[in-house]
């Protein structure tokens, strides 16, 4: 039990990390010809904000697994709502978003001791 435990937490814990490094790579989208370092600079950190706000909710529900499933699942009905439930859209970005969050939550409610701090 303690072993599926682990594995639980660990999963959501990585495919977290790499749900943001994914969310990162449309920062790519920022470098363009004929634009100033400036620009280049503003356009890169709105666009690097979704994947610090996922490396910062991942690094808040390292031991606080509850605080990880509410937030991923909220990120990922957000956006689907944000899109007009694109299923396309929906699926690529609200997709691993989801799932870390009820890897979240199932390693939540595997967790033999639950602590509220």
């Amino acid at each position: 039990m303690k072993r599926c435990v682990s594995t639980v937490s660990w999963a959501a814990r990585i495919l977290g990390i790499g749900t943001a490094m994914f969310l990162g790579v449309f920062a790519l989208d920022a470098f363009e010809a004929g634009k100033t370092a400036s620009q280049v600079a503003a356009d890169l950190i709105v666009h690097l904000l979704p994947s610090a706000t996922v490396l910062a909710i991942v690094a808040l529900s390292w031991r606080r697994q509850w605080l990880g499933a509410i937030a991923f699942v909220t990120l990922a009905l957000g956006y689907a709502v944000w899109v007009g439930f694109r299923p396309d859209w929906t699926l690529v970005v609200a997709g691993p978003l989801l799932t870390v969050g009820l890897l979240f939550f199932w390693g939540w409610k595997l967790h033999p001791v639950r602590s509220e701090t």
